[in-house]
């Protein structure tokens, strides 16, 4: 019984071993993170919040069949471009992949852009079940349209400062869900997120990539990336898209890209415009996210430079307890 008892403490205790790459749009993300799979036979959790969708192939870059290589990938093609789809459900979700991922005996890496998935399912952010109701919904709505976003935007200043603080006032997605939230759970949803940083803790065992490059270089890949979509066939992705009825003002479809095509579609832009707009967004992105990971301090960074990949794969496996 005793034995018994060690052996299930020891379950309880052990920290999975997880790897995370993550670094801004275009990086090179995809050919590391593929090399670093077959050296430690791993299998991949994207972190990309456009991914998820079906459909959404050429604009998301997702990896076709081919790149894969017959490597496992998870959290892709989850649902279709008109589901709800939250931070929340990524989290179960991707929780859930890099445990049964460790059962299999293999190592889960998780790696993306989007450094909003890639906190929650680190530092396991709590996010209340009800996250979504109807009812409340329907009368942030009306209030909306009745009094403005100036209304619903003061009222969020009496109830959360602290959140109200961090998002503009145009902003009217986050502070719906904030209004939402304190009207669920009647605590701001900012105290949940200072209980999540007091918290820090993590069921894994952590190795963190930050991939870099030369900002020139950079945005230099992020122009031709757009350039290749665009030849690959986005535009046509984005009509058929729209052929199958999804309406123009998704969420999923205000992705980079995708909202940039759909101005040149419905005679908003031309499409010269609506290119230059895309590549202006992306590094405009890619900035964003170096700022987000950079405010990380488990992050290793590793410049991509001309020869430099074997030898930054080299360093991250070295860095992985057991391989």
């Amino acid at each position: 019984m005793v034995e018994q008892i060690g052996q299930e403490r020891h379950r309880q205790e052990r920290l999975i071993p997880l790897l995370v790459v993550a670094g801004p749009t275009a990086v090179g993300k995809t050919k590391i993170s593929l090399a670093l799979s077959q050296r430690l036979d791993g299998e991949i959790v994207s972190a990309d919040s456009v991914q998820v969708y079906r459909y959404l192939d050429i604009g998301s870059a997702k990896p076709s069949l081919q790149e894969r290589k017959g490597i496992p990938h998870h959290l892709i093609d989850l649902v279709d471009p008109d589901a709800e789809f939250t931070v929340y459900d990524y989290q179960q979700r991707a929780q859930k992949a890099i445990r049964e991922i460790d059962q299999r005996g293999r190592l889960p890496i998780l790696t993306g852009g989007t450094g909003l998935y890639i906190k929650a399912v680190l530092d396991s952010y709590r996010f209340d079940d009800r996250k979504t109701n109807p009812l409340i919904r329907k009368r942030l709505t009306e209030k909306l349209a009745l009094k403005g976003k100036e209304y619903l935007y003061r009222l969020l200043q009496e109830i959360d400062p602290s959140t109200a603080k961090k998002v503009h006032p145009n902003d009217l997605r986050r502070i719906k869900r904030a209004l939402e939230f304190f009207y669920l759970t009647g605590e701001p949803i900012s105290r949940q997120r200072e209980r999540t940083r007091k918290q820090k803790k993590t069921p894994y065992r952590l190795t963190v990539a930050g991939l870099t490059m030369e900002r020139s270089c950079l945005y230099e890949r992020i122009n031709r990336r757009a350039d290749l979509m665009m030849q690959k066939g986005l535009l046509v992705e984005v009509r058929q898209l729209l052929a199958k009825g999804y309406q123009s003002n998704l969420k999923s479809l205000q992705s980079l890209g995708y909202y940039h095509l759909i101005r040149y579609l419905e005679g908003e832009w031309d499409l010269e415009t609506a290119i230059s707009t895309l590549k202006r967004d992306t590094r405009r992105y890619a900035k964003r996210q170096l700022t987000w990971f950079r405010a990380d301090e488990r992050v290793r960074w590793y410049k991509l430079e001309p020869q430099a990949e074997k030898s930054i794969i080299d360093h991250i496996c070295s860095r992985i307890e057991g391989y």
